[in-house]
């Protein structure tokens, strides 16, 4: 049967996205030409901050004073969750060779970036996990130079717990700025910084087009937009639980689409029953958020069957993919596009967010169909080299002088050429293109 919408979103998660892109493309010329003092200039503009750029060691020392015993274990246990998985995905990053044919060698290394840029956002809500997930896998890769950048309050400066999580986890350099000018910073390498080499970190949508823009001349880790969750739960699932687990990923913004897809239409009427419900009992910020992104972007879907709620899940390519159904094992291997998937009741993205070791940092407006989130394989250039003997360049060389005569490419043949002439100079070859 054709899915079943008992509740249709008015917008997409891009709808409010605007027309940024000219104004960050001025922004980031602008500190491009005018290096640190236009950065200041616009960190004082956008922030209302004149402090410190650079935190030193005593402002780090003190941030983290301020910072409580137990959040600072929990900000610990975080971080050797996320560390521990980081090193476990390193390991499957292994260098390589083979011999292709006799006496030639191909092989591959894995070589961390020297410098990463982190960014943490720090506006709205204050993501100290996301400076766990962002600078801890960078130290992991291998990174030479760790840098995190966060906005500043108004003439406050950075949260104590950010600036805590990031020195914990590894960062060489904590900056006090956002927006575009903090990425510009990193990228630019301003106030003594060297120049990024990737960008990586959630952010607004000033942040993710800059990113956009100097894809490139750097790396980033996705072009990001809104947020997004998407629930797959049958009869057996407890509609508090999908209902509660909704709202908490509705409140990240107005625009933060949540679906529910099912194939029981009594779930769906509670769910959809309990969510204002619980809605309304949020905080007033976090109540604002989630009521607009209920109101315009979710949607409840109701399937024939699994078969069909696991395909419109595949077409929706959420960023977080909650499972609350019968036979995880069968969703597990079915499943093909999500950025990170959450397997039965016992886990909820929230549990992802902030401290169960995978990264937060994830694909989102359907972008998982053809990437995964951010790991320690970002940082990681795959790069390949080979040698050989003369022997074994020998047939290599024939191939590839045909080859490129064919191609009409006769500088490449020659290269070639010059080869087999000088290591066998009494042999006559073959090496005329053949079509």
């Amino acid at each position: 049967m054709a899915r079943d919408y008992l509740k249709k979103a008015a917008k997409t998660a891009m709808t409010d996205a605007g027309d940024v892109r000219e104004t960050v493309q001025k922004i980031l010329a602008d500190i491009e030409r005018g290096g640190d003092a236009a950065a200041l200039r616009y960190a004082e503009k956008f922030d209302n901050y004149k402090g410190n750029v650079v935190l030193t060691e005593h402002e780090i020392e003190a941030a983290s004073a301020r910072v409580s015993k137990k959040l600072k274990d929990d900000i610990a246990f975080a971080h050797d969750n996320v560390r521990r998985f980081a090193e476990v995905q390193k390991s499957t990053m292994t260098d390589v060779e083979l011999e292709v044919v006799p006496g030639l060698i191909a092989g591959q290394r894995a070589i961390p970036v020297r410098a990463a840029g982190c960014y943490v956002p720090g506006g709205r809500y204050s993501h100290i996990a996301s400076a766990i997930m962002t600078v801890t896998t960078a130290k992991v890769a291998g990174c030479e130079h760790i840098a995190a950048c966060s906005p500043p309050r108004p003439d406050v400066g950075i949260a104590p717990a950010i600036i805590y999580a990031a020195n914990l986890c590894g960062a060489d350099k904590i900056l006090s700025m956002g927006g575009v000018q903090g990425v510009a910073a990193m990228t630019f390498g301003l106030f003594g910084l060297p120049k990024a080499d990737i960008l990586v970190g959630p952010g607004n949508q000033f942040v993710a087009e800059a990113k956009r823009i100097l894809f490139g001349r750097v790396g980033i880790d996705m072009i990001a937009g809104p947020t997004d969750s998407l629930i797959l739960a049958d009869a057996n699932a407890d509609p508090f639980i999908v209902a509660t687990d909704l709202v908490s990923q509705a409140e990240h913004g107005y625009n933060s689409p949540v679906w529910l897809v099912t194939d029981n239409r009594d779930l769906a009427a509670k769910v959809m029953t309990l969510v204002p419900e619980l809605i309304a009992d949020l905080p007033e910020l976090n109540r604002t958020n989630a009521e607009a992104a209920w109101r315009d972007y979710a949607e409840v879907i109701v399937c024939a069957d699994r078969e069909e709620m696991a395909a419109c899940s595949d077409d929706y390519a959420p960023e977080h993919l909650t499972v609350q159904a019968n036979d995880l094992t069968w969703w597990l291997e079915r499943l093909q596009c999500y950025g990170s998937l959450f397997l039965g009741e016992e886990t909820t993205v929230s549990f992802g967010d902030k401290a169960s070791g995978t990264n937060h940092v994830l694909p989102t407006s359907q972008s998982a169909k053809y990437t995964g989130g951010l790991s320690v394989h970002k940082y990681m250039k795959i790069v390949t080299w080979q040698r050989s003997t003369r022997e074994g360049a020998r047939p290599v060389a024939e191939a590839t002088a045909r080859i490129s005569r064919l191609e009409g490419m006769e500088g490449h043949a020659r290269a070639a050429d010059a080869r087999l002439h000088k290591y066998f100079p009494h042999e006559n070859f073959d090496l005329s293109a053949v079509d």
